[in-house]
């Protein structure tokens, strides 16, 4: 014969699930700790001329082991732009 279980009050059930998911959270942060980068990049500032496309300052002044699209992300995201908004004159943060 199966035993079946009932929950009896769900706002405890509820708060129990929740504490549950916090404590495996807080665990599993602890057995798979997460790597901060930030203290170890490296930027190179570079003024944009005339004619400078986020392709080819990425491919010049990026990171030459990841991908070319990669560090074109990385420098929108770092600098918030797009290549819309690249103009001559503007002065780029480039990971290393």
């Amino acid at each position: 014969m199966k035993k079946t279980y009932r929950i009896k009050n769900k706002f405890r059930f509820t708060i129990f699930v929740a504490v549950m998911v916090v404590v495996f959270s807080m665990l599993l942060g602890i057995i798979v700790p997460v790597k901060a980068h930030a203290g170890n990049i490296r930027y190179i500032e570079v003024k944009v001329c005339g004619g400078d496309t986020l392709w080819a300052l990425a491919e010049q002044y990026g990171d030459p082991d990841k991908d070319i699209r990669e560090n074109i992300y990385d420098i929108c995201r770092i600098n918030d732009i797009t290549a819309d908004t690249l103009h001559a004159g503007d002065t780029l943060l480039i990971p290393q």
